[in-house]
């Protein structure tokens, strides 16, 4: 009678592959991730062109003073967001926080995600938009 059952090599190569699976799924997952938490700037930016819209129709012209805006956004990376966001004459940028600052876990690169307030265009770095 033939013993049933798995050798010692097709049990390796079984566990090599599982390996180089998990390897590429988790690579995967981490880019998906991180592209989740891009939502975040997304949400304040369009926000802010909202505000900066709202602003130039009143003024004439966009201002680079958050505060001008009535729009809560941290110009520096707090423990509450994970990215800063920074304002110019018409483009509005969320910079990614790295290492311990800004909401954990920080980010591998100072990645960036941009819009334009006349265009509502988005662009960046790093695949994020």
């Amino acid at each position: 009678m033939a013993k049933k059952g798995f050798t010692l090599l097709e049990l390796i190569v079984v566990i090599i592959i599982i390996g180089i699976l998990a390897t590429l799924g988790l690579t995967q997952y981490t880019t998906v991730v991180e592209k989740g938490r891009s939502a975040e700037a997304k949400a304040i930016l369009g926000e802010v062109r909202t505000a900066q819209v709202a602003y130039k129709l009143d003024k004439s012209a966009y201002t680079t003073a958050v505060t001008d805006l009535y729009v809560s956004v941290p110009t520096s990376c707090a423990s509450t967001h994970y990215f800063a966001y920074t304002f110019s004459s018409n483009v509005a940028t969320a910079t990614r926080c790295t290492g311990s600052s800004g909401k954990q876990p920080g980010g591998a690169t100072a990645s960036t995600i941009t819009i334009n307030y006349d265009t509502g265009a988005w662009g960046g770095t790093s695949g994020y938009y």
